[in-house]
């Protein structure tokens, strides 16, 4: 197969020395799927962006079928014949599948009228040509996750895309919507498209690619038949040491409840019913996990339970005490601590430093007298928690928003976790950030678990929370239908049926329904 892209020595160097990438070469080969891995600020990001016109490189060139490039916008790439699917959708909620994939194209009239029947008429002869079965009149806002995968694909094949960029495609998908993916990327390949693929999940670089590059600290670790490498090499090169995602998990005796919800309901601003009656118990020393494709309740039942959505019905309770009516903060004092799902726009301070962010729960803990802080004492504490849970930063006075993806969580975990004997809740732990990030912060999350600390933790991951939760609940369309207490004995793909609404079981529900108060 003849080279389609060639990455030519690309360096970036942003203002104030910090290397994004140095000398980067690989080359990606017409009709394959490539990977492209690394930890998170490897470097894989930034080299996208500078491929598809987001970002201008420092030095070094792009070749595409044969010819030197340079995007200055990803309209620039597009029209080139280069697609990226980012990991988080570029749809317009209110809008339909067909007018989602022509807007901004020639099928909308004078470009303020959209033409919905040749809208239409499109999406159905490219989902047809493609073999993709997605439904075209409906909402956005009412499709799954992964129809919602299928119509970015889709938006850039539209578009004339032949070298497709997918980041992170299956960190939202069951294992069935993921099968269901990678099938229709393979008859992409045998049609001549070509793919870069990048994943922190090593199963599926093995499953689904034929070469890899792997970046590690911006720089180039070579580029490697699929065959050449096991998981355990991959994830060495990238990291320079092994990773080990095998935990042991003593048995645990569980205390009494010391979170419960009873009854709750929601409806969202659209009128639908998010949550419809929802009740369970979180026990002390217990890992809950919750699962549920994107969109079917967990988010919400997460933020009513932290303050930061109001139930249409039903009550919360945290160590006995109802805490229903009570905001975040009286919340956080009762014993509640969050790691949220978004780390950038709810869970960090972006333009405050690393000592900032760590302080700001416990800031009553630093006060002197007269109300002046003692920052020497926040100093020292934010110090020790840096060394601890091995948050990588100039010191702690660095913005936060200059960390990488995975130490910027690193610091949101470090923070949530050094509360005493807290309620721990989890949103998303580690999405986004790179191995050697997950594993430290799974392994934080057992040592709390061993210490007696009870945790709610919802991921999107399976095998993380199967690896991790002594007990989960399978949420769909805003009920539980599944309460599995044989975490060691269910399969991804079982789990996958519950979680698609192919498969309930009352009785096991009825199990993990008792409330406290």
């Amino acid at each position: 197969m003849e080279n389609l892209l060639e990455v030519k020595d690309v360096t970036k160097i942003y203002p104030g020395g910090v290397v994004a990438n140095y000398k980067v070469k690989f080359t990606v080969r017409e009709g394959e799927i490539h990977a492209l891995v690394g930890e998170n600020g490897a470097g894989k990001s930034t080299l996208m962006k500078m491929l598809f016109g987001f970002e201008d490189m420092t030095e070094g060139e792009f070749f595409f079928k044969g010819k030197k490039v340079h995007f200055t916008s990803s309209k620039d790439a597009i029209e080139n014949g280069i697609g990226m699917v980012h990991q988080h959708f570029m749809l317009v909620p209110s809008f339909t599948v067909s007018e989602n994939l022509t807007l901004g194209s020639e099928e909308n009239f004078l470009k303020v009228f959209i033409n919905e029947k040749k809208c239409r008429q499109a999406t159905l002869e490219i989902a047809d040509k493609y073999g993709f079965s997605i439904d075209v009149d409906k909402k956005v806002r009412d499709i799954s996750v992964g129809m919602k995968q299928k119509l970015e694909i889709l938006k850039v094949l539209y578009r004339g895309a032949k070298l497709i960029i997918l980041d992170e495609p299956t960190a939202v998908l069951t294992p069935q919507e993921t099968k269901e993916l990678f099938e229709q990327l393979l008859i992409l390949k045998s049609m001549k498209y070509t793919i870069i693929f990048i994943s922190h999940k090593l199963d599926e670089v093995k499953y689904l690619c034929d070469r890899l590059t792997i970046l590690k600290q911006g720089r180039s670790m070579g580029t490697y038949d699929v065959d050449q490498l096991t998981q355990l090499e991959i994830s060495e090169l990238m990291v320079g040491r092994e990773i080990q995602f095998n935990y042991e998990k003593p048995e645990q005796q569980y205390g009494e409840a010391v979170l419960a919800v009873k009854d709750i309901k929601y409806v969202d601003k659209f009128g639908i019913d998010k949550l419809k009656g929802v009740s369970f118990k979180l026990r002390e020393g217990e890992i809950l996990g919750l699962a549920g494709v994107e969109g079917n309740g967990q988010s919400e039942v997460i933020s009513i339970i932290t303050g930061e959505l109001k139930q249409d019905h039903g009550s919360v309770f945290a160590f006995n005490e109802d805490i229903t009516n009570l905001k975040i903060a009286d919340r956080r004092e009762k014993g509640l601590a969050n790691v949220p799902e978004d780390r950038m726009e709810d869970g960090c301070a972006q333009t405050l430093s690393v000592m900032d962010n760590l302080v700001t729960i416990n800031i009553h803990h630093f006060i002197k007298h007269k109300m002046i802080l003692d920052f020497k004492k926040m100093r020292t504490y934010a110090k020790e928690l840096i060394k601890n849970f091995d948050i990588l930063c100039k010191n702690e006075d660095q913005e936060i928003k200059r960390l990488s993806g995975g130490n910027i969580q690193k610091t949101i975990v470090a923070r949530e976790f050094s509360l005493e004997k807290p309620i721990l809740i989890i949103n998303q732990p580690t999405r986004g950030i790179d191995v050697g990030s997950i594993e430290f912060i799974h392994k934080k999350i057992l040592e709390k678990r061993h210490n007696g600390d009870s945790i709610l933790l919802s991921s999107a991951d399976l095998g993380e929370l199967m690896a991790l939760s002594d007990r989960i609940l399978v949420f769909f369309k805003g009920e539980i239908v599944a309460n599995i207490a044989d975490v060691k004995h269910i399969s991804e793909a079982e789990l996958g049926l519950y979680m698609l609404g192919l498969k309930r079981d009352e009785n096991s529900v009825l199990e993990g329904v008792s409330y406290a108060g």
